[in-house]
Protein backbone atom coordinates (compact mmCIF):
# COMPACT_ATOMS: atom_id res chain seq x y z
CA UNK A 1 0.00 0.00 0.00
CA UNK A 2 3.10 2.28 0.75
CA UNK A 3 4.28 2.40 -2.63
CA UNK A 4 1.31 2.64 -4.13
CA UNK A 5 0.60 5.83 -2.57
CA UNK A 6 3.96 7.21 -3.07
CA UNK A 7 3.32 6.03 -6.77
CA UNK A 8 0.01 8.19 -6.90
CA UNK A 9 1.73 11.19 -5.36
CA UNK A 10 4.25 11.12 -8.17
CA UNK A 11 1.56 12.98 -9.98
CA UNK A 12 1.60 15.95 -7.64
CA UNK A 13 0.81 17.44 -4.31
CA UNK A 14 -2.93 15.77 -3.44
CA UNK A 15 -4.68 15.27 -0.39
CA UNK A 16 -5.65 11.43 1.22
CA UNK A 17 -9.36 11.95 0.46
CA UNK A 18 -8.64 12.47 -3.05
CA UNK A 19 -5.84 9.45 -3.00
CA UNK A 20 -8.64 6.91 -1.38
CA UNK A 21 -10.52 7.82 -4.93
CA UNK A 22 -7.78 7.26 -7.17
CA UNK A 23 -7.53 3.83 -5.39
CA UNK A 24 -11.35 3.31 -5.74
CA UNK A 25 -11.12 4.04 -9.57
CA UNK A 26 -8.61 1.72 -9.70
CA UNK A 27 -9.93 -0.91 -8.16
CA UNK A 28 -13.28 -0.95 -8.21
CA UNK A 29 -15.03 -2.96 -6.24
CA UNK A 30 -12.04 -4.36 -5.00
CA UNK A 31 -11.46 -0.92 -3.57
CA UNK A 32 -14.06 -1.33 -0.70
CA UNK A 33 -11.09 -3.30 1.33
CA UNK A 34 -9.25 0.43 1.33
CA UNK A 35 -11.37 2.79 3.78
CA UNK A 36 -9.87 6.77 4.37
CA UNK A 37 -8.66 5.98 7.58
CA UNK A 38 -5.56 3.25 5.69
CA UNK A 39 -4.66 5.88 3.64
CA UNK A 40 -3.96 8.64 6.51
CA UNK A 41 -2.26 6.03 8.25
CA UNK A 42 -0.23 4.98 5.90
CA UNK A 43 0.40 9.03 4.60
CA UNK A 44 1.68 9.29 8.75
CA UNK A 45 4.09 6.44 8.49
CA UNK A 46 5.43 7.87 5.16
CA UNK A 47 6.05 11.57 6.27
CA UNK A 48 7.98 10.24 9.14
CA UNK A 49 10.03 8.11 7.15
CA UNK A 50 10.96 11.31 5.45
CA UNK A 51 9.18 10.25 2.65
CA UNK A 52 6.68 12.48 1.92
CA UNK A 53 6.00 15.89 3.29
CA UNK A 54 2.67 17.73 4.48
CA UNK A 55 1.58 21.12 4.57
CA UNK A 56 -2.03 23.02 5.73
CA UNK A 57 -3.61 24.19 2.51
CA UNK A 58 -6.21 26.86 3.17
CA UNK A 59 -9.32 26.50 1.19
CA UNK A 60 -12.22 29.28 0.82
CA UNK A 61 -15.20 28.07 1.61
CA UNK A 62 -14.03 24.77 3.63
CA UNK A 63 -12.02 23.72 6.08
CA UNK A 64 -8.05 23.82 5.37
CA UNK A 65 -6.54 20.23 3.57
CA UNK A 66 -3.88 18.81 4.04
CA UNK A 67 -1.81 18.65 1.31
CA UNK A 68 0.89 15.28 1.09
CA UNK A 69 4.10 15.31 -1.65
CA UNK A 70 6.86 13.30 -2.15
CA UNK A 71 9.96 14.19 -0.61
CA UNK A 72 13.57 13.62 -3.07
CA UNK A 73 13.64 10.09 -0.94
CA UNK A 74 10.04 9.74 -1.70
CA UNK A 75 10.61 10.23 -5.28
CA UNK A 76 13.59 8.12 -5.40
CA UNK A 77 11.63 4.70 -3.98
CA UNK A 78 8.85 5.30 -6.69
CA UNK A 79 11.63 4.77 -9.09
CA UNK A 80 13.10 1.79 -7.49
CA UNK A 81 9.23 0.32 -6.59
CA UNK A 82 8.35 0.92 -10.83
CA UNK A 83 11.87 -1.18 -11.54
CA UNK A 84 10.95 -3.92 -9.57
CA UNK A 85 10.09 -7.38 -10.78
CA UNK A 86 8.80 -9.22 -7.68
CA UNK A 87 6.59 -12.19 -7.87
CA UNK A 88 4.38 -13.60 -7.10
CA UNK A 89 4.92 -11.03 -4.19
CA UNK A 90 2.42 -8.18 -5.10
CA UNK A 91 -1.18 -9.99 -5.21
CA UNK A 92 -2.67 -9.42 -8.77
CA UNK A 93 -4.66 -5.91 -7.17
CA UNK A 94 -0.96 -4.43 -5.71
CA UNK A 95 0.27 -4.99 -9.34
CA UNK A 96 -3.03 -3.65 -10.90
CA UNK A 97 -2.40 -0.52 -8.65
CA UNK A 98 1.40 -0.11 -10.01
CA UNK A 99 0.30 -0.05 -13.26
CA UNK A 100 -2.56 2.37 -12.47
CA UNK A 101 -0.21 4.74 -10.81
CA UNK A 102 2.68 4.71 -13.05
CA UNK A 103 0.14 5.36 -16.00
CA UNK A 104 -1.64 8.35 -14.03
CA UNK A 105 2.01 10.29 -12.60
CA UNK A 106 3.51 9.44 -16.47
CA UNK A 107 6.82 7.54 -14.03
CA UNK A 108 6.95 4.69 -16.58
CA UNK A 109 4.61 3.06 -19.67
CA UNK A 110 2.71 0.71 -17.78
CA UNK A 111 3.04 -1.75 -20.70
CA UNK A 112 6.45 -1.76 -20.23
CA UNK A 113 6.06 -2.18 -16.38
CA UNK A 114 4.03 -5.67 -17.33
CA UNK A 115 6.33 -6.78 -20.09
CA UNK A 116 9.40 -6.43 -18.16
CA UNK A 117 7.76 -8.77 -15.46
CA UNK A 118 6.33 -10.93 -17.91
CA UNK A 119 9.79 -11.51 -18.63
CA UNK A 120 11.06 -12.34 -15.30
CA UNK A 121 8.36 -14.68 -14.86
CA UNK A 122 9.16 -16.37 -18.46
CA UNK A 123 12.90 -16.70 -16.98
CA UNK A 124 12.06 -18.30 -13.98
CA UNK A 125 9.58 -20.82 -16.27
CA UNK A 126 12.03 -22.17 -18.02
CA UNK A 127 14.52 -22.76 -14.43
CA UNK A 128 11.55 -24.42 -12.50
CA UNK A 129 10.86 -26.34 -16.19
CA UNK A 130 14.32 -27.51 -16.01
CA UNK A 131 14.16 -28.45 -12.76
CA UNK A 132 10.79 -30.19 -13.40
CA UNK A 133 12.73 -32.32 -15.98
CA UNK A 134 15.50 -33.24 -13.64
CA UNK A 135 12.87 -34.05 -11.06
CA UNK A 136 12.11 -38.17 -10.19
CA UNK A 137 8.45 -38.56 -12.25
CA UNK A 138 5.73 -38.68 -9.57
CA UNK A 139 7.70 -37.58 -6.61
CA UNK A 140 6.96 -34.95 -4.15
CA UNK A 141 9.23 -32.51 -5.62
CA UNK A 142 8.06 -32.90 -8.98
CA UNK A 143 4.31 -32.43 -7.88
CA UNK A 144 5.71 -29.36 -5.93
CA UNK A 145 7.33 -27.82 -9.35
CA UNK A 146 4.48 -28.71 -11.47
CA UNK A 147 2.12 -26.26 -9.01
CA UNK A 148 4.87 -23.67 -9.94
CA UNK A 149 4.87 -23.70 -13.90
CA UNK A 150 1.24 -23.54 -13.41
CA UNK A 151 1.22 -20.57 -10.81
CA UNK A 152 3.67 -19.27 -13.25
CA UNK A 153 1.76 -19.66 -16.81
CA UNK A 154 -1.07 -17.81 -15.25
CA UNK A 155 0.74 -15.12 -14.01
CA UNK A 156 2.36 -15.03 -17.49
CA UNK A 157 -1.43 -14.84 -18.81
CA UNK A 158 -2.68 -12.54 -17.00
CA UNK A 159 0.28 -9.87 -17.44
CA UNK A 160 -0.39 -10.31 -21.47
CA UNK A 161 -4.13 -9.33 -20.59
CA UNK A 162 -2.50 -6.26 -18.43
CA UNK A 163 0.05 -5.49 -21.30
CA UNK A 164 -3.21 -5.44 -23.69
CA UNK A 165 -5.53 -3.25 -21.37
CA UNK A 166 -2.66 -0.58 -21.50
CA UNK A 167 -1.76 -0.36 -25.12
CA UNK A 168 -5.43 -0.09 -25.94
CA UNK A 169 -5.53 2.61 -23.02
CA UNK A 170 -2.67 4.12 -24.32
CA UNK A 171 -3.79 3.84 -27.74
CA UNK A 172 -6.87 5.61 -26.83
CA UNK A 173 -5.14 8.50 -25.38
CA UNK A 174 -3.15 9.22 -27.99
CA UNK A 175 -6.35 9.36 -30.26
CA UNK A 176 -7.40 12.07 -27.67
CA UNK A 177 -4.29 13.91 -28.11
CA UNK A 178 -4.91 13.73 -31.77
CA UNK A 179 -8.37 15.13 -31.44
CA UNK A 180 -7.05 18.53 -29.43
CA UNK A 181 -4.93 19.73 -31.57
Amino acid sequence: MQDVVLALLAKGPSHGYELRRRLLAALGPMGSAFNAGQVYVTLGRLERAGLVESAEVGQAYRPDRRVYELTAAGHERVATWVAEVDWPKPAPAEFHLKLTAVAAAGLADPVAVADAQRRELLRRLRDVEQALLEAPDRSAAALLLEGAVLNLQAGIRWLELCAEHWTGWRQGDERRQGNDG
